[in-house]
């Protein structure tokens, strides 16, 4: 199963023994395919932890604000 992505860019990080044990761990009882996707998808949670999400590739910067939009008799 491919999901048609192209990754462009490599980013190499170290890890303890017990980091290594700890991203394992949790990637055999996600039933994560390998490493990288398992980073990948515990990098995507903590950036939505944090508040930060990954964009859709059809929004529009007019999707986007600061504060939600307002029900006017317009946009309802």
């Amino acid at each position: 199963m491919t999901s048609g992505l192209t990754r462009g860019e490599r980013l190499q990080i170290m890890l303890t023994e017990r980091e290594l044990e700890a991203l394992d761990t949790w990637r055999f009882g996600a039933r994560m395919p390998s490493r990288a996707a398992a980073v990948r998808e515990l990098l995507k949670r903590g950036l939505a932890a944090e508040g930060f999400s990954v964009a859709d590739g059809g929004s529009k910067s007019q999707d986007f604000g600061v504060t939600p939009e307002r029900k006017t008799a317009e946009n309802s």
